[in-house]
């Protein structure tokens, strides 16, 4: 492909994405119809939060730590709050950071947070949905026990908060270092600086190894009084009180780092230099407000607008900002780096964000994946390894295959410039070389031995993916030894097919297959037997989405393969087979709120039955999607349930990254234009599209007629229209070729 991207662009988009004024791409307000409480009930894990794209905070509420349902510290159906966090993780399977909790009280300190059944015994205070209020960049709530109003809003580095004290009460803030999510405090602590500031930071050790927080935050008001309390020396501990004089409305700003409490300061000083608290959620909105209009779409019922805009929030979120403003952060190696080549970002969900959210990235803010291959490439140079899911400049290895080459891949196959491409070739060459996590069995056996290593199937299978990803960056870059190499590596899923039972299986190291096998037990690596992740043999047989036509002629043909995804619809799934708590959102053995089954709605184009994909992704949106609180059918993962929404609603999906296809679906959009991050536009029409009228009739790219369920993502980066004639009926005749 031509370039798409030169630096003065990637310059240009960054300043436009970044911008604090709306620009003239749309009037409208769009972050009115993204509600951030979307996902916090259920398993979604998300958190009503305060956060700038991408930003480095997300402060906001906390109702409970340490446990699954309480991944994000927040869950809607808890009445009570602990506290408000600087840090969040969105949407994942993995309760961590929460850190630097502060909360307003009144009547002293209170040193213990209490419990929830309880919330008098500690600061904890009860609170009200009614007196509760989220939008992107913005949480607020009443603490019922207080009676006092809390605002937060945030820049990208720095929380700000607003706290109105009720008249007659003791004022006092409590600041706790040992809160936080499922990890333990190794030290912390927080003391005065003067009579309007206080500082401190937080190390602590759980699902993040080794995670560290600098804080400084500084008061409206000068402080009356100081009370600490837990190990430390003088006046600081590991927690502290501090009093204002009463029924003052009180403002703290918080500069955060990962480097130091001078930095944190420094942070701070230039990104909130004074007191205007709702010019910065002003500067908030208008930011999200650009972000969010790189799609304006619209639709034919405000709650699809809600249910879209939402989730493109949320796709707006993750990976995260760890430089400081002057450039500095912790690395991976754990010493003090300055930023060679811009923001560094951490967090990386890959098992999950490789599917959509990073090619979607890819069509409208492409700097954004460049500065994510970056960051994974300084990693590379620090400590000798790309991300596979890291967390706070960790690798906590929670997931399998190395997903980050199929984000470093397309960068390279976009032509995305900004990045050393020869090193990201090494890097990722390196991953595939390194022995641990089962590779070496992988290369020696061409699968993972499943009486070797859990997880053998779903592992090989990713790993197999990964690999194909890697030969396409290698044939780009010339390399036709490697890619050779690695195309051969990519076709080992072969090796995992039972034709006997039609199934991807797990196969022992004598080339026998495990038995006893039951299809429709799901497994995942706590158990003694696991030879798929977060799923079963359903879920997993459909992943093989780089050589989907080779599959279906091994496994019989369409007729046979068709017959067989008709079953993973319509299959039920028993109570006793069902361990795995991630597997929700069940159509059948479909899973849609767990990433290994996202593609299996496509795969009917694939098999002359296109009008059971429009069906069936029509079906998925409607029916496990919505703008309540438990609006997601499951982890929204750091984004891709959120963005596979996204694809599906403008009528195309990418089944398979770095193919430079995108499948056709079924639009729910009436029209939609995209903002690209060349400077292009691109534009999907629908105006027939509903609930009931989901199947496609004909559809159009630049007027011409494409009668394939295909398009590609050259089409979409050249500019242009695609028109779907929408209906209440199937056609079979379009798009089965």
């Amino acid at each position: 492909m031509k370039s798409r991207l030169s630096l003065c662009a990637i310059v240009a988009s960054i300043v436009a994405f970044a911008a604090a004024a709306c620009t003239d791409r749309s009037q409208e307000s769009l972050s009115d119809y993204a509600l951030p409480i979307v996902g916090t009930a259920f398993t979604g894990h998300t958190f009503p939060a305060a956060i700038r794209p991408f930003g480095m905070v997300s402060p906001g509420p906390d109702t409970g730590l340490g446990d699954w349902t309480h991944c994000s510290g927040y869950h809607y159906d808890d009445n009570s709050i602990l506290g408000f966090s600087q840090t969040h993780m969105s949407g994942t399977g993995c309760p961590d950071m929460c850190d630097l909790m502060l909360i307003p009280v009144t009547g002293g300190p209170k040193w213990e947070p209490g419990t929830a059944g309880d919330p008098e015994s500690g600061y904890r205070s009860r609170f009200s949905h009614e007196n509760e209020t989220a939008s992107p960049g913005f949480y607020s709530v009443l603490l019922d026990d207080y009676g006092i109003r809390c605002e937060v809003t945030t820049t990208d580095r720095c929380p700000f908060y607003r706290f109105s004290y009720p008249q007659g009460a003791n004022a006092g803030l409590l600041f706790d270092m040992t809160h936080g999510n499922d990890h333990a405090t190794i030290a912390g602590e927080v003391r005065c600086d003067g009579d309007k500031a206080v500082q401190g930071f937080r190390h602590s050790r759980g699902f993040i190894n080794d995670h560290v927080q600098y804080f400084y935050a500084e008061f409206s008001e000068a402080m009356t009084g100081s009370e600490s309390s837990g190990e430390g020396e003088g006046q600081a501990g590991t927690k502290l009180y501090v009093s204002f004089p009463e029924g003052k409305t009180i403002l703290v700003k918080v500069g955060v780092s990962t480097v130091s409490e001078e930095a944190a300061k420094a942070n701070l000083q230039a990104e909130i230099p004074d007191w205007d608290f709702d010019k910065v959620r002003a500067d908030a909105k208008r930011v999200w407000d650009d972000a969010l209009s790189m799609i304006q779409a619209k639709f034919g019922s405000e709650e699809e607008k809600q249910v879209f805009y939402t989730a493109l929030y949320h796709s707006l979120i993750v990976p995260n900002l760890i430089t400081d403003v002057d450039g500095g952060y912790r690395g991976w190696d754990k010493q003090e780096h300055k930023s060679p080549c811009g923001k560094l970002f951490t967090n990386y969900s890959l098992w999950d964000t490789y599917r959509a959210l990073h090619p979607l990235l890819d069509l409208i803010a492409p700097e954004r994946n460049v500065a994510f291959v970056n960051s994974m490439l300084e990693r590379y140079k620090q400590i000798g390894s790309v991300p596979i899911n890291e967390y706070g400049t960790c690798e906590t290895y929670c997931m399998i295959g190395y997903h980050a080459l199929p984000v470093i891949s397309e960068a390279i196959l976009l032509d995305l410039e900004g990045f050393d491409k020869e090193l990201a070739f090494e890097a990722m060459k390196a991953i595939t070389e390194d022995r641990d996590r089962g590779v070496g069995y992988y290369i020696d056996y061409g699968y993972i031995p499943c009486d070797l290593e859990k997880e053998s199937v779903s592992q090989t299978l990713e790993y197999a993916f990964d690999d194909w990803c890697l030969a396409q960056a290698a044939r780009k870059l010339g390399k036709d030894k490697e890619a050779e190499t690695y195309l051969k590596r990519a076709s080992c899923w072969r090796n995992l097919y039972d034709p006997s039972t039609g199934f991807m299986r797990g196969k022992m190291a004598d080339g026998s297959w495990r038995t006893p096998f039951n299809p429709d037990f799901m497994t995942h690596e706590f158990m003694n037997i696991a030879d798929y992740t977060e799923g079963n043999a359903w879920q997993y047989t459909f992943y093989v989405p780089h050589e989907i036509e080779e599959y279906v002629a091994l496994a019989g043909g369409k007729e046979a393969f068709a017959a067989k995804l008709d079953e993973f619809f319509t299959r039920p799934v028993k109570a006793e087979d069902n361990t795995v708590g991630d597997v929700t959102g069940l159509i059948g053995q479909y899973a849609q709120g767990n990433e290994p089954s996202h593609q299996a709605a496509y795969m009917f184009n694939y098999v002359g039955k296109p009008y059971r994909t429009q069906e069936l992704v029509s079906r998925i949106k409607n029916e496990l999607f919505s703008s309540a609180p438990d609006g997601l059918c499951g982890n929204d993962d750091c984004g891709q349930m959120s963005t596979w929404y996204i694809f599906s609603a403008l009528g195309f999906y990418p089944v398979a990254p770095c193919s430079g296809e995108l499948v056709i679906g079924s639009p729910s959009v009436k029209e939609a234009v995209l903002t690209l991050g060349n400077g292009k536009t691109f534009t999907v029409l629908a105006p027939e599209a509903s609930r009931e009228n989901c199947y496609i009739q004909e559809a159009k790219l630049n007027g011409k007629a494409i009668d394939k369920p295909v398009i590609s993502v050259e089409d979409v980066l050249s500019g242009g229209t695609l028109e779907f004639t929408m209906g209440p009926d199937p056609n079979p005749e379009w798009g089965s070729i």
